[in-house]
């Protein structure tokens, strides 16, 4: 799951915030304001501050006026440096077919702290030696662990996730207090990115795929029916499926996400199905002249079995899911979730509440077959 996370926000995180800018120090400074912030939103748990600064390093600067009054050559006091610390490849050797560089290095007792260091020889022109503090100025510092870039513009982040509350709810408390609180010079900007980065992504392409099928839904429907009363009156199943998937997605306490916005997508399909089979009957026993209300009590009679098998069959198919708990449920318990309820509303519903719809747009249309109350 942290592999997916880092692929998507680069990151280690379910959620990420990053802030963008040059200096790394006023980077790790904002990191931490927002860190601050983060930690007084309910719900935002695991959180952490990906470090850029924690690497100790010796800087040795050369003076090169003092390289002139001694008359060191700058090549030669930086081969010193190089050779002393890091090491430097004196030849190579070989291993059959491989090549490794044999490289000079000085003990560990000549180069393991600054003072020694400091007292490094390095050679003059007057074939002498002097100390390399004597034309340098030597000093420990802090410097980056790890220099974070995106867009070839270096970052710092502070991760975290979020438990028992929903998603969009916790993040958009925590960017009011970020936005009120971290005040960010010229040049540095800040990007939510993550889980939530693919949660309104995905929100977005719902909102335009959702309109879409069901205009799709209602040509076909049309094209079925060959009217538009008919393929409306289906669509008002949709609804009865709406309620149910809510209601179980609060009765459970689960937050919705995209999965569940998937499973009442889902929902639509059976809701129609039903929708359908019921006005093909009453359709049917109208075209034989029976009157309106024995047509419909009869067609959700005949109908019955199929519309509860239907809803049956999905819902003890998704029990499993619903009440899982193991890795992957937070992506399946939703959807579960959302379709076993929706299908309890719209199967009850339907048989229940859409006769006396159908009833009450088509009494006027078949009044001469309407019986007498």
């Amino acid at each position: 799951m942290d592999n997916v996370a880092e692929a998507v926000s680069g990151v280690k995180g379910s959620i990420a915030v990053k802030i963008y800018g040059k200096d790394l120090n006023i980077l790790e400074e904002k990191a931490g304001e927002i860190d601050a912030q983060l930690a007084t939103v309910s719900g935002i748990t695991d959180l952490g501050v990906i470090r850029n600064i924690g690497q100790p390093e010796m800087h040795i600067l050369l003076d090169e006026q003092k390289l002139a009054l001694y008359g060191v050559n700058k090549t030669d006091a930086q081969a010193v440096v190089e050779m002393a610390i890091g090491g430097k490849a004196a030849t190579q050797i070989y291993e059959g077919e491989r090549r490794f560089d044999l490289r000079i290095r000085y003990a560990p007792n000549f180069r393991s702290t600054e003072e020694q260091i400091a007292n490094l020889m390095v050679p003059t022109m007057n074939n002498t030696e002097i100390p390399i503090k004597q034309i340098a100025t030597i000093s420990t510092q802090t410097g980056p662990v790890l220099i974070y870039r995106e867009g070839n513009v270096r970052y710092g982040a502070v991760k975290f996730s979020v438990r028992g509350r929903d998603m969009g709810g916790a993040v958009a408390e925590a960017q009011q207090k970020v936005a009120a609180a971290v005040k960010l010079p010229p040049g540095y900007t800040v990007k939510w990115a993550g889980d939530f980065e693919n949660q309104q992504r995905a929100t977005a392409r719902l909102a335009q795929v959702v309109p879409i099928s069901l205009l799709g839904i209602f040509l076909i429907l049309f094209v079925l029916f060959g009217n538009a009363k008919d393929a409306g009156l289906v669509l008002v199943n949709v609804p009865f499926a709406i309620i149910g998937g809510i209601a179980a997605l609060l009765i459970t306490h689960v937050n919705f996400s995209i999965s569940a916005g998937i499973g009442f997508i889902a929902l639509f399909g059976i809701c129609i199905q039903n929708g359908v089979i019921l006005i093909s009957v009453f359709k049917k026993n109208l075209q034989k002249k029976i009157p309106l209300n024995q047509s419909i009590s009869q067609g959700v009679l005949s109908r019955v079995r199929p519309v509860v098998m239907t809803a049956m069959m999905a819902a003890i198919g998704l029990i499993p899911a619903a009440l899982s708990t193991g890795i992957g449920s937070e992506t399946s318990k939703p959807l579960a979730i959302v379709v076993i309820g929706g299908l309890i509303t719209a199967t009850l519903l339907t048989l229940l509440v859409f006769p006396l719809v159908f009833y009450m747009s088509y009494r006027r249309t078949y009044a001469h077959l309407v019986d007498q109350l």
